[in-house]
Order: C-alpha cells, then structure tokens, then sequence
C-alpha cells in the first residue's frame, strides 16, 4: 500500500500544474469504454462528442502548460540577464570602492604632507632667512678671529711673564745662596777674631 505522501506525488506527476488533466484523462477513458460499448448510434454519438470535448480541453490545457513553460523560460532568462547585471553592478561597485578606498589613501598622505609642511614652514618662520644667518655667521668668523688673536697674545704675555718669573726667581735663588755664604764668611770671621782676642789675653 502506499502512503499519502506516495499518492500526492503520484497525483502530482500526472495532475502536471494541478489543472485536472488526470480527472481528463480517466473521463475521456471512461467515454472511450463507453463509446466501445454503447448500443445505439444516438449514445455513441453522445460518447462522441464528449470525447471531443474532453480531448479539447486536454489540448487546451497542454497549451496553456507550454504557453505557462515558455514565460517561464523567458522569465529565467530574464532573471538571468538580470542576475549578470547586478553581478557587474556588484563587481563595478567593488572596483569602485577600491578606487575610493585608494583616493582616500592618496588624499589622507597628501593631508599628511601638507601638515608637515605647515608645521615645518611655522619653524621656519622662526629662524633667520639664509642671508641674515650668513652674515652672523660672518659676524661670528670675525669675532672667533679676533678672540683668537686676543688668546695668541695673552698667551705670549703670560709665555714673557713665565719667563721673567723664572729669571726672577733665579735672581731670588743667587741672592738667597750669596747672603748665606756672606752670612757664613761673617761667622767665620768673628769666629777667628774671637779666637785672636783669647790667644792675646792668654
């Protein structure tokens, strides 16, 4: 036995789009059996005619089923075309938003630089232009020149002054030896003459 299910598809598969082409079908069997079997020409043309009639909505609803199967064709073709187009669109706008992305890169760099340039113009601001510091430092050339000049002769003064100290201190030196031998001369002389006044006395 077959379940529900079974006979639903089962019904479906013949049914097609669920117009009643099955219920056609048994019909027109059951007046093909009849128009077989009828007695009297007046019922087999009766049975006649029903076939014709059944048989004309069987091609009436297969043409509907083709007419229903080619809009669905076009549609999928359609949906299709129209499947492309946003899969360009989207692809377009990807290509889009990189350039974008790219462009904001560029501009925040370019952003960059100029505050670079702003803060670095701002301390330039503030120093002297290339003529005025030549022209300190040309300042300051002369003056180490002349400093320079004043170290050479503080130098030779303090080289002269070293020199006549030495000289001095040689003179303090000789001094300083002749007043200790004149100083010994002196002793010995006193010595001598203290020594002549016990031999007269003796």
């Amino acid at each position: 036995s077959f379940s529900s299910d079974e006979v639903i598809r089962k019904r479906l598969l013949i049914d097609g789009d669920g117009a009643g082409d099955d219920r056609r079908i048994n019909l027109l069997v059951k007046s093909f059996i009849k128009w077989c079997n009828s007695g009297s020409q007046e019922e087999g043309y009766f049975q006649y005619q029903r076939m014709l009639s059944t048989l004309s909505q069987c091609e009436f609803s297969m043409g509907k089923t083709l007419l229903v199967y080619d809009m669905n064709l076009r549609e999928m073709e359609n949906y299709e075309k129209i499947y492309k187009d946003i899969e360009n669109s989207i692809t377009a706008a990807h290509e889009k938003i990189s350039e974008c992305k790219k462009q904001i890169l560029q501009a925040k760099r370019i952003r960059k630089n100029r505050q670079e340039y702003d803060a670095l113009a701002k301390v330039i601001q503030h120093h002297p232009d290339r003529h005025e510091t030549l022209k300190q430092l040309e300042a300051l050339g002369k003056e180490l020149q002349h400093l320079s000049h004043i170290k050479e002769n503080v130098e030779d003064k303090l080289e002269l002054r070293r020199k006549q100290f030495h000289v001095l201190l040689s003179t303090i030196h000789e001094l300083q030896q002749t007043l200790e031998n004149d100083e010994k001369l002196s002793e010995a002389e006193e010595s001598q003459e203290a020594q002549m006044e016990t031999e007269t006395k003796q």
